[in-house]
């Protein structure tokens, strides 16, 4: 029997296993670049960060429909069921589909269709979190969180994901004062690729209530005390950061260290379809959910 588990670190877009890519391409009468899903995982070789998220963004081509976006997290909710995950806090990057002519109801109704069933379904309890791509303006991101309205009763908070270096947090502090006012809980991505100083703007100007990634936190020994003085939770990604070049092996990884110096962290896939090394993991150590 699976120890239960919590995800508080996944984005749906991630979980689109090749099998599924191609089913949904031939159902929307697309044609992938790839001759089948083995030339596909062959593709999930990455150099870093930047060509992971080519191609992510890439294959995000074949989600079209409300239907894809549910089967989409209804096979992740299944996969994740059958490893123990009890509860998960969901990514989802409504840029990367608005850019692409798929409107927000079609988005977030469809991946509700999943989750709004899935405590009975799977017995998995959900939260979705609305990310915003730090790549685009801060004026996309307000333009997204208006867009946001009125679904903002299935939406429990915002975050910040996408290419770290040269984005810093203080660039959405804007957004995510209006989205603090709107009552939606606050994360963002920092301290990946981006230097410990991304994580103290995370904190001190957008406000938020758990670091993603954060593992550059170790580069400063105030902000690691900060942080365990302040009981701030970050959602460590190790193969992922293996995967994307971040560090060289897992042997190289912060977390021990980050974990002996009384750091809340928990364990978690990222994307898991592109960034698995061997066998999935979906979900890991549980933590207090926002």
């Amino acid at each position: 029997m699976p120890v239960p588990k919590a995800e508080l670190h996944l984005h749906i877009e991630g979980t689109l296993e090749p099998e599924l890519a191609f089913g949904l391409a031939a159902r929307n009468g697309l044609t992938l670049p790839w001759t089948g899903t083995e030339a596909l995982r062959e593709a999930y070789r990455f150099q870093d960060l930047q060509s992971f998220l080519d191609l992510y963004y890439a294959l995000m081509a074949v989600l079209r429909t409300e239907q894809d976006f549910e089967d989409l997290a209804d096979a992740y909710l299944a996969r994740a069921a059958a490893q123990g995950v009890r509860h998960a806090e969901i990514f989802f990057d409504p840029q990367a589909h608005l850019a692409r002519g798929v409107a927000m109801d079609t988005v977030v109704d469809g991946l509700w269709r999943a989750l709004g069933r899935s405590e009975e379904r799977h017995g998995v309890s959900t939260r979705l979190i609305m990310c915003f791509l730090r790549d685009e303006s801060a004026a996309s991101a307000l333009a997204t969180l208006e867009a946001a309205r009125p679904h903002l009763d299935r939406i429990t908070g915002v975050g910040l994901d996408s290419a770290e270096v040269g984005h810093p947090p203080s660039k959405f502090r804007e957004v995510y004062q209006a989205a603090a006012a709107l009552g939606l809980r606050r994360v963002a991505h920092a301290g990946e690729e981006g230097p410990p100083e991304y994580i103290t703007e995370a904190l001190d100007v957008l406000g938020v209530e758990r670091v993603d990634h954060g593992l550059r936190c170790v580069e400063d020994p105030a902000l690691v005390r900060r942080l365990v003085r302040e009981r701030i939770p970050l959602t460590v990604c190790p193969l992922s950061n293996v995967r994307l070049r971040v560090v060289d092996t897992l042997a190289d990884h912060p977390l021990p260290a980050m974990l002996d110096a009384g750091l809340m962290c928990t364990v978690n896939s990222d994307d898991p379809a592109y960034l698995a090394l061997f066998s999935y993991s979906y979900g890991q150590v549980a933590c207090s959910p926002v």
